[in-house]
């Protein structure tokens, strides 16, 4: 029956003119060998990931407790507790958990955030998002659906007031 089920022709059936792979041998019976067998081809593997590529990604299985601090963009699915330090771009993932503030450059947030926020450009809330927190943003952008319990200061930081020049009067204050 197991020459049946590996091919070979029981002791009473014809051989069916099939070639036949020899029975394996082992490495005992073989003897030394000093020849090392050349190495198999590997497969060329289209990777979506550029080594070059100077987004990071901190997947959903990680957890921080501290701070992050990067230079370029970010994208976060994990939980963070802690500051979050950047002058590039944040994502928070539909999976992200951060408690702590955020400053950054600018922050799309897609999962939850409890701590205020500080961006020099654009913070965007998506329809799924939950900010607990303050927002400081130069533009902001919230979909419908999203949850934001919290106060905002959006626009661009006023130019510091120029004082009044030494030894005059001061100057007057221009008419409309």
């Amino acid at each position: 029956m197991l020459r049946q089920i590996i091919g070979q022709p029981s002791e009473g059936q014809k051989e069916t003119g099939r070639v036949e792979a020899p029975a394996p041998v082992s490495f005992a019976d073989r003897g030394p060998s000093f020849t090392a067998p050349a190495p198999a081809a590997q497969p060329q593997r289209a990777s979506s990931y550029n080594m070059t590529s100077s987004k990071n990604v901190l997947a959903n299985d990680v957890e921080i407790k501290g701070s992050i601090k990067f230079s370029h963009d970010l994208i976060i699915d994990g939980k963070i507790e802690g500051e979050v330090h950047s002058d590039g771009s944040l994502t928070v993932g539909e999976n992200a958990l951060i408690k702590g503030e955020i400053r950054t450059r600018s922050v799309i947030i897609f999962g939850k955030v409890e701590g205020n926020i500080t961006v020099t450009e654009r913070c965007e809330l998506k329809s799924n998002a939950i900010l607990v927190g303050d927002i400081e943003a130069g533009t902001l952008s919230i979909e419908e659906g999203a949850t934001f319990m919290g106060a905002s200061k959006v626009g661009r930081k006023p130019e510091p007031a120029k004082p009044a020049p030494l030894g005059g009067r001061p100057a007057a204050p221009a008419q409309p």
